[in-house]
């Protein structure tokens, strides 16, 4: 089986933006977590990072007969992209929305998912472990 993980903007940024919110570890310390969590669990991974809304919507899309389930972390594009929502929506691949920091927790236009409008489920706050459970929630819901 195989998973496609998608981290939206700024993620290529980790260890340097905000480090008190997302940490200090890098964006290549990430998708060496999520490919070792997939691995764990039996998945081919495919890890994508994209700063451009289209770019997202085109892998999404790409992804469609081709892997069995999206680990996606849309970033900012959670709270604005009906773009988004709209290719999740369209290939119904099985889907999990992952986010690092308790966006619930901070600022109020944080709290609208777009993306999250299309998920089976929402890890949020739990930093790299996150991709972990969503891959978690995927196997066991793929049985």
């Amino acid at each position: 089986m195989k998973i496609l993980v998608i981290n939206g903007p700024n993620l290529n940024m980790l260890g340097i933006r905000e480090p008190e919110l997302y940490g200090k570890q890098d964006y290549a310390a990430l998708v060496a977590f999520a490919e070792n969590a997939c691995a764990e669990l039996g998945f081919e991974c495919e890890v994508f990072q994209s700063n451009h809304e289209g770019a997202i919507v085109d892998k999404i899309q790409e992804g469609y007969g081709k892997v069995d389930g999206i680990i996606i972390n849309p970033a900012a594009y959670t709270h604005t992209s009906v773009a988004i929502l709209d290719a999740l929506k369209a290939v119904a691949i099985p889907a999990v929305e992952v986010h690092l920091t308790d966006v619930n927790s901070r600022e109020d236009f944080r709290k609208v998912s777009y993306a999250g409008m299309a998920c089976l489920k929402t890890y949020a706050g739990f930093g790299f472990e996150g991709y972990r459970m969503a891959a978690e929630f995927l196997k066991n819901y793929l049985k």
